[in-house]
């Protein structure tokens, strides 16, 4: 996956998590559902980018990846 898609991702998850805590702040029985799935999306984020930069400094060394910058989504 390029650059461009990955930081998409990231922008899409983060504003995910923007509307989960903006929704929990009006409706207080489910604040902490929401709150939750806003540090869910907030986690994907984060993964995503440490997997894109792990992958980009082990092609910038020479090796090949650990592992895939895909995150699996429930």
């Amino acid at each position: 996956m390029n650059g461009l898609a990955i930081m998409e991702n990231v922008r899409r998850y983060r504003t995910i998590a923007s509307l989960c805590r903006q929704t929990a702040a009006y409706r207080p029985r489910h604040s902490c559902s929401l709150l939750a799935q806003a540090s869910e999306w907030e986690h994907r984020a984060v993964a995503e980018l440490e997997a894109y930069f792990e992958a980009f400094c082990h092609a910038a060394s020479g090796n090949a990846p650990a592992h895939s910058a895909s995150y699996a989504v429930n």
